[in-house]
């Protein structure tokens, strides 16, 4: 039986090694945060997402699954650690962290797969060139997780995987594993067009997005209503406008872009649609400011009801979400406000009781679209609602 080795027991992950130790492989989990290592090993799952506890609990009690903070000889090694944006560039100083762990114990034949999205040629010029010290043969893949919080299990499982290596047996060793749960067609390719596709579908959704936010903007000059002719645009069919809304969140899609424009040229339009998405927490604080006067509401009058912390609705994810970039502008302004999310306890602005929240407040602003915002009744306190979605 191959022993597999999973750096980083995140969102990304603990899934994956999850649904590896299910498919029969010896897998242990490393990770330097050592309380999440002591709850996997009680068997505690760490993470709400639908599918997992129960995943984790199959594999914990098959005995396929141990976490350690001490890094193991492996036949297998898959780095799954976060990659943030640091001054618009990929910090990378997790992989390289992780890279220089595997070095410790890479023996000859090894495999090295990388899963972090990553800038273009990470994996020649920075992963590469840490293992080439260890004096051994191995073999090294890139293959970008495929997934969204929410349906995280679902995805890795159904979804199409691209593998890109730096030789043909290297991808087919790697596809050889990957096939073991997951039912999605596998692609083969080199390593730097695998880095370049997961950012370019990231990108992708980016600009998409920044396009419908300038429809917004254009609408409301226009006077009318932007998602009804978002919809009417859409039914062409050729034409998938995405949704507007107070900016972009999550893991993916406000950091990939910046990635893709760190060392290239041509990158004049995903640069604009990443500064157009950064400024419309900005844009939905006006339009509060403005929606308010409208109903004898002054700056000093408000008293704002945030709904929703999480970066989209119904999961517990907050990861560069927009309500953190609104908060800060309304707290810079002096506007009274407080936050509730059903899914989120921990955020930079602690979320309160929804009920209480709505008593106290003015003033309601949707930021995440949560299905149990879906039906709300207010009470008579409440002016106006304005819903960013």
């Amino acid at each position: 039986m191959q022993k597999i080795c999973v750096l980083g027991l995140g969102y990304m992950g603990l899934p994956t090694a999850s649904l590896l130790a299910n498919a029969g492989y010896d897998v242990f989990g490393f990770d330097i945060d050592q309380k999440k290592i002591d709850k996997l090993n009680q068997g505690i799952c760490p993470f709400d997402e639908p599918g997992l506890p129960e995943s984790f609990k199959a594999a914990f009690q098959a005995g396929n699954f141990k976490a350690t903070s001490e890094i193991q000889q492996a036949d297998v090694f898959i780095i799954a650690v976060p990659t943030p944006s640091k001054n618009q560039k990929a910090d990378l100083s997790y992989v390289k962290a992780a890279t220089q762990s595997v070095l410790e114990v890479l023996e000859e034949g090894n495999l090295v797969i990388l899963e972090s999205t990553v800038r273009p040629k990470t994996c020649t010029e920075v992963v590469a060139p840490i293992l080439d010290k260890s004096g051994k043969n191995y073999h090294l893949v890139h293959c970008p997780e495929r997934a969204i919080p929410g349906h995280t299990m679902r995805e890795l499982v159904e979804n199409e995987r691209i593998i890109g290596g730096d030789s043909k047996k290297s991808c087919n060793l790697a596809k050889d594993i990957y096939q073991k749960f997951v039912k999605g067609k596998i692609y083969l390719t080199n390593l730097t067009t695998a880095e370049c596709c997961k950012l370019m579908e990231n990108t992708f959704r980016d600009v998409n997005i920044a396009l419908a936010n300038e429809f917004s903007l254009l609408a409301e000059e226009l006077d009318i209503d932007v998602k009804k002719a978002i919809d009417l645009a859409n039914l062409h069919p050729r034409v998938n406008i995405h949704s507007p809304g107070p900016g972009v969140g999550g893991h993916c899609i406000p950091i990939d872009p910046w990635f893709l424009t760190e060392n290239t040229k041509n990158n004049q339009l995903i640069s604009l649609a990443r500064h157009t998405n950064d400024e419309m927490p900005t844009h939905t604080v006006r339009r509060l400011i403005k929606k308010a006067k409208n109903y004898g509401l002054s700056e000093n009058d408000l008293k704002v009801a945030v709904l929703g912390v999480a970066y989209k609705e119904n999961v517990d994810d907050a990861r560069e979400t927009p309500t953190k970039y609104v908060c800060d502008l309304l707290e810079q302004k002096s506007i009274e406000f407080k936050v509730t999310d059903p899914y989120v306890e921990d955020f930079d602005f602690a979320p309160e009781n929804l009920d209480d929240v709505l008593i106290w407040s003015n003033c309601v602003l949707i930021i995440t679209n949560h299905s149990d915002y879906q039906e709300l009744i207010y009470p008579d306190n409440i002016k106006f609602v304005f819903n960013t979605k």
